[in-house]
């Protein structure tokens, strides 16, 4: 298996290649050059397979440079009951007939980024120690990456973290759970700016290709193809709990922003998993729900994104939104790169409407959308409540919402929980008029000492930052 970018770079990596590089040299996002295909057969044997064992089998499909067994101890490593509270890793609730909610935010930081992240951290501790080498991790969080990576990394050998967030932005638990952290190869960066200026800042650094190689930059945003990998696991681990057969079609909806975990959805069903649909559920910063309904695609500015109750959602430009359009457009990287590289440059947008990939891209791929907003969520909070006796963060709650919207009969619904709702305090008591539960480890996390550095907007002062940290 070889990845290509898809800005149309000559060079095919191997997945450990790009494990530790992130962006493409031409900024570009890797993809594999073709999907493996999975039978009828196959998702029968995988059927019954505990969760580790079926993402060695997924995993083992994309990875051809690491050796079998050490994947498999890699993913036994990786998804035990001990991390995630619960054998079945990411158990299923069926809400009422036919929707459910596929359980994501059991790992350390109670974030379905966790998911990921927790193998991500074992992957890079094997490859370095492999290669005898260092990695310094830039990253952009919204609210629940960060958190993530950095419990995923924190006291991993040959790795160091740099992490740039949103100042103020995130709910105070989100801050508390990655400020309060003392571990010395863990540097929180707080920005004057939205998500999307993080995110930019954490692009301009990975493309100053010199810089990058002198300080060995990586990256564990979804950008990184080896995270968005790991989140392909858990829709063939919904899928089955909701069927009994392989005859059988399933939807899911996805609370997205960055449009990284609803890409492996997109990555799952290109490899044949039933899915009817994917549903991306916006909040009212809702970019990717306007494309799905009218083809353009239009970023928006820092002045014009919402700050909100699903805060990790608060974003207008989806960076791994790239990937499915060179799907989209036949694979086309030089139809790629131009969108990219020259329209979204130019002008912040750019319109697919009248091309005929957008014409059929609903049954050819089968994305729809819908959006939600704050008056929806804290209703949607307080219904589950009240009806099923079952507290949803707000994110979720997006995409419960959105999900009503969009059922088919005879056809499954899943709704991928995306935080517990302890991370989003101040809407549950809004909703409820309580506070929700919280675990015991993390009482009184609000009140540790902080190690933040706050910084402008400025790509410049990153690079410097990490530059006297890494000397």
């Amino acid at each position: 298996m070889r990845y290509l970018s898809t800005r149309g770079h000559p060079d095919r990596r191997h997945f450990c290649e790009i494990l530790l590089e992130g962006l493409a040299p031409d900024g570009g996002l890797y993809l594999p050059e073709r999907y493996p295909q999975v039978d009828a057969p196959t998702l029968e044997r995988w059927r019954k397979l505990p969760y580790a064992e079926l993402a060695f089998e997924v995993l083992s499909l994309y990875i051809d440079d690491i050796a079998p067994a050490d994947l498999r101890a890699l993913c036994a490593k990786t998804y035990t009951e001990e991390v995630f509270g619960t054998e079945d890793i990411v158990p299923l609730r069926e809400l009422e007939d036919g929707v459910y909610l596929e359980a994501l935010s059991n790992g350390p930081t109670l974030a379905f980024k966790d998911m990921a992240m927790q193998l991500l951290g074992n992957l890079f501790e094997y490859e370095l120690a492999r290669r005898g080498e260092e990695l310094n991790i830039l990253g952009a969080t919204s609210g629940d990456t960060g958190s993530a990576a950095e419990y995923a990394m924190r006291g991993k050998k040959g790795v160091r973290v740099f992490m740039t967030s949103p100042d103020g932005r995130m709910s105070p638990f989100q801050q508390a759970q990655m400020f309060s952290l003392q571990d010395p190869n863990i540097h929180n960066l707080a920005i004057e700016g939205v998500f999307d200026d993080c995110q930019d800042i954490v692009k301009a650094v990975s493309n100053d290709l010199e810089f990058k190689r002198k300080y060995k930059i990586g990256t564990v945003n979804s950008i990184n193809w080896a995270r968005l990998l790991a989140q392909v696991v858990y829709y063939f681990a919904g899928y089955f709990q909701a069927t009994g057969s392989n005859d059988q079609k399933v939807s899911f909806t996805v609370p997205s922003g960055n449009f990284g975990n609803v890409c492996a959805g997109h990555v799952a069903r290109m490899m044949g998993l039933p899915i009817h649909q994917l549903v991306v559920a916006t909040n009212e910063n809702d970019v990717l729900d306007e494309f799905f309904r009218t083809g353009v695609y239009r970023v928006r500015g820092a002045a014009d994104t919402h700050e909100t109750s699903s805060p990790s959602m608060d974003i207008s430009k989806a960076s791994n939104f790239e990937r499915f359009v060179f799907d989209l457009l036949g694979r086309d990287a030089a139809k790629t790169r131009a969108l990219f590289e020259g329209e979204l440059g130019k002008s912040g947008r750019f319109d697919l409407s009248a091309d005929p990939a957008f014409a059929n891209a609903a049954t050819r791929f089968g994305f729809v959308s819908s959006r939600s907003t704050h008056a929806d969520r804290i209703a949607t909070i307080r219904d589950t409540d009240k009806r099923f006796a079952t507290l949803i963060d707000t994110h979720t709650a997006d995409g419960l919402k959105v999900a009503r919207e969009h059922l088919s009969p005879g056809v499954p619904m899943i709704i991928l929980e995306t935080a517990l709702p302890i991370k989003f305090a101040a809407s549950i008591v809004e909703a409820l008029g309580h506070e929700p539960d919280r675990p015991e480890r993390f009482i009184g996390i609000e009140a540790l000492p902080k190690r933040v550095m706050r910084l402008p907007k400025d790509v410049d002062a990153v690079k410097r930052y990490i530059s006297q940290h890494c000397d």
